[in-house]
Order: C-alpha cells, then structure tokens, then sequence
C-alpha cells in the first residue's frame, strides 16, 4: 500500500471536488464539505503548509475512500 502523500488543503479540497464533494461552508481555517450522500469532511487550509499526514488518512477516512482512489485523483 503506498504511503499517503505530503498535499496541501487546497489540493485536498480539489481532489475531493473530482468524486462529488461539494464546499457547503467556511469558518477560518476550516472548510466544510459534502457528498450528496452526506459524507461530511473538514478540511484545514493552512496557507504553504501541508495537511498532516494522520490527519488526511482521517479526511479518507470520513470520505470512505482508499489511499489508492485519493492518490488517482492527485
């Protein structure tokens, strides 16, 4: 299984656009998205700084998708 590469929030947010989710709002840092079938993720958008990387295998998690399907959206 390949490691969980190093992105930034705002290439997690366009990856997760790629199979549905939807911005639904922003508070701060802090964006909120949606899939129709109510997944709900949130994401940190740190200016230059990447997502920690237990934090974006938490991000899949919630999203219900595998390592492998996010790195084919990158």
């Amino acid at each position: 299984m390949p490691k969980v590469p190093a992105v930034t929030g705002s290439e997690v947010i366009h990856a997760l656009e790629k199979v549905g989710f939807q911005v639904v709002r922003q508070k701060g840092i802090y964006v909120r998205m949606q899939h129709e079938d109510g997944r709900v993720v949130t994401i940190p958008v740190h200016a230059g700084k990447n997502v920690g990387r237990g934090l974006l295998r938490k991000i899949l998690r919630d999203a219900k998708m595998t390592r492998e399907e996010f790195i084919d959206l990158l």
